[in-house]
């Protein structure tokens, strides 16, 4: 499901205006409202000037990088990133993103005792928990999930922890905070390890293949990527999604970085 054009034409083009600051975030975010022609909603607004400087990313790279994943998911046609654009703001260019209203109801995380998942769940390691003791830690075998999984793969998630899952009460489910992302080197950390080394379901084939179409010299998704990213991490979004065709699988953790963020949530 892909978004709302009418949603990007808001952040894209309407009034601006900050209500508070996200404490939360490492960098600068900021909870606004954008008004339109009669149609308001919230969002978040990371301006480029309130970017840490990242030893392994360029400076005043990362708001680009946020709008390249939605596209991607976009061209995936999953719609797994509230719509995102880049544009001038009250403190300069930066990252603008509708606003998600989470629900508590959904659980996707877990720790529980054992040493396997129950039913309907899989496992990403073990956690010390205090007191010198252990538990495993779980995610949902949700489909949602899987999706995100294949995302992340693609676009280098070099940081998806468990807050930025956010669920919907409609059902939906978004990823946020993909500022660490498209690296042209290896950088996969996340906890959606679950299916790893799992075959890819047909689905993500296909939609692997339609973005190797898009990414290719020419394509459409390339185009839009240019600018927001560099040429060689274009080329090496595009070999990822290549490696990902070859093998056929989910994944594993390459063992030169560490695979699951920290903290984790």
């Amino acid at each position: 499901m892909t978004a709302d054009p009418h949603a990007v034409e808001l952040l894209a083009l309407g009034d601006l205006s900050v209500r508070g600051r996200i404490r939360e975030a490492s960098n600068a975010a900021l909870f606004c409202t954008v008004a339109l022609d009669g149609r308001e909603a919230s969002c978040v607004y990371k301006p480029v000037a309130g970017e840490r400087p990242l030893w392994d990313f360029p400076d005043g790279t990362l708001a680009g990088r946020e709008v390249a994943a939605y596209e991607v998911s976009e061209a995936t046609g999953w719609g797994l990133v509230p719509p995102t654009v880049l544009r001038d703001g009250p403190y300069g260019e930066g990252m603008c993103q509708l606003w998600i209203d989470v629900s508590a109801e959904a659980e996707l995380l877990a720790l529980v005792d054992g040493e396997e998942p129950e039913p309907g769940w899989k496992a990403i390691g073990f956690a010390e928990v205090g007191e010198g003791r252990t538990a495993l830690l779980v995610h949902a075998d949700d489909e949602r999930l899987r999706r995100l999984a294949v995302l992340d793969a693609v676009i280098n998630n070099a940081d998806r922890k468990g807050g930025h899952l956010l669920p919907t009460t409609d059902g939906r489910l978004y990823g946020i905070d993909h500022g660490v992302t498209f690296n042209a080197e290896n950088k996969l950390r996340t906890l959606l390890w679950g299916w790893a080394g799992e075959p890819l379901t047909a689905e993500a084939v296909d939609v692997l293949k339609g973005l190797g179409t898009g990414l290719a010299e020419g394509g459409e998704l390339a185009a839009r990527l240019a600018g927001l990213i560099t040429p060689a991490e274009i080329e090496a979004t595009r070999a990822r999604v290549d490696v990902l065709l070859a093998s056929g699988r989910h994944p594993e953790p390459g063992g030169e970085w560490p695979a699951i963020p920290w903290p984790p949530v």
